[in-house]
């Protein structure tokens, strides 16, 4: 028998619970690509936030320098990525998305934004209201974090 998420003693718990399992089905409703979460959290970066050095890109990933270099090398030979040369540094190089990884990117927010879409329609007004409301201030405080 399955517990409500939100019946819980703890409510930081519950809302934990709650988040992972929201995460989990939005991330997995993303199919275009057929990409492993590494590859499609790093083609979401360089879509959103755009050319990145392989050792920044790694950083920001929370993998290690090597391993990145191994994901971007796949992500070249899939046409998803390629590395240029950084304009204000000759010696350094950049990896940014090619037109069909921006297009990965894009459609795969379109199939993120479609599930969370579909979550939200299943619930009552006043919670979609919530939502509306939590979820933005969520993402700010996230940002304000940075």
């Amino acid at each position: 028998m399955h517990k409500r998420v939100m019946d819980t003693e703890a409510p930081a718990e519950g809302l934990t619970v709650a988040v992972e399992q929201m995460v989990h089905y939005v991330r997995h409703s993303a199919v275009t690509g057929d990409l492993g979460t590494a590859a499609s959290s790093a083609i979401a970066r360089l879509g959103r936030e755009g050319p990145y050095r392989l050792t920044e890109l790694a950083r920001a990933e929370g993998v290690s320098q090597p391993g990145m270099t191994q994901l971007v090398t796949r992500m070249e030979r899939a046409g998803l990525v390629r590395r240029v040369a950084d304009r204000r540094d000759g010696r350094g190089v950049l990896v940014e998305a090619t037109d069909s990884g921006l297009e990965v990117f894009r459609q795969r927010r379109a199939e993120r934004a479609e599930a969370l879409h579909l979550l939200i329609e299943k619930l009552t007004e006043p919670e979609r209201q919530a939502v509306r409301i939590a979820l933005p201030a969520l993402a700010r405080a996230i940002q304000d974090r940075s």
